[in-house]
């Protein structure tokens, strides 16, 4: 048997950065083989590391390599898994169903890249589920950021119509027929077991994930006695203006360091 995060094979990657080398990793997860993008600042130095958890499902929302690379050129080794099912990876992409280890066993992946002990977790949308889960199930997490993140699987169900149905033959039905299928993908329900600081940053006109999703977390977090900063922004969507957005990446980049 194959041990998770073990590496099958890699194979360098077009990269839109010269700085940065990118590769495409083949790994093992629970038996399946699953496929990311992993980004390396070319000059050799001590850096940290970074899981970079993307959004989307299925083939939306896939990881993009500039968005890594921008990551890796603050000082970061980047591991971004696309999940099982996904660019010729072995299984199905279900929604931080049994998917969730794919996140689990990236940091593993990332690991035999980096001498550090401990690795940062960044989640986008979608992403934001993946992270938190993997910070409930490992304790080698410095620090979690889950930007226009989902933390709760059922409010997305009711809040996105255009995704109804593929979360119903995801997971199986609907939260009114199968409640504890999209209470079993919702990390809220176990955030004490998250021992890492965790900085959450949302729009307040976000579309596509409602901002109550990051009120709910922070409501979690600091019940629990977790440690949790905000950075909410009224008039802004999921996705920021370029400049801002790069702006908000250096920003993340030095909290992360500073944990």
């Amino acid at each position: 048997m194959n041990a998770n995060g073990e590496i099958l094979s890699m194979h360098q990657y077009p990269s839109p950065n010269p700085h940065i080398r990118l590769d495409e990793v083949t790994y093992w997860s629970q038996g399946l083989r699953v496929k990311g993008l992993l980004a390396r600042p070319k000059v050799q130095g001590q850096y940290e590391a970074l899981l970079y958890l993307r959004g989307g499902l299925q083939s939306i929302g896939m990881v993009r390599p500039a968005r890594i690379a921008q990551f890796a050129m603050h000082g970061f080794i980047v591991f971004a898994p696309y999940y099982r099912g996904n660019r010729g990876g072995e299984g199905k992409d279900e929604f931080a169903g049994q998917d969730r280890y794919d996140a689990v066993f990236g940091v593993e992946v990332l690991k035999q890249f980096t001498p550090v002990k401990k690795v940062n977790l960044f989640g986008f949308s979608r992403g934001g589920l993946m992270a938190l889960w993997t910070a409930i199930l490992r304790d080698d997490v410095k620090s979690v950021v889950t930007w226009a993140g989902v933390s709760d699987a059922t409010a997305t169900y009711w809040d996105r119509i255009d995704m109804r149905r593929g979360l119903k033959r995801i997971v199986g039905g609907t939260p009114n027929k199968v409640p504890e299928n999209y209470e079993s993908r919702t990390p809220l329900y176990n955030i004490e077991n998250v021992q890492s600081p965790v900085l959450i940053i949302h729009g307040a006109e976000d579309q596509h994930v409602n901002i109550e999703h990051a009120y709910q977390l922070e409501r979690y977090m600091k019940d629990k006695g977790k440690q949790v900063e905000t950075w909410y922004s009224s008039r802004l969507k999921h996705h920021y203006p370029p400049n801002l957005n790069r702006e908000t990446v250096k920003k993340i980049s030095e909290w992360m360091k500073q944990q």
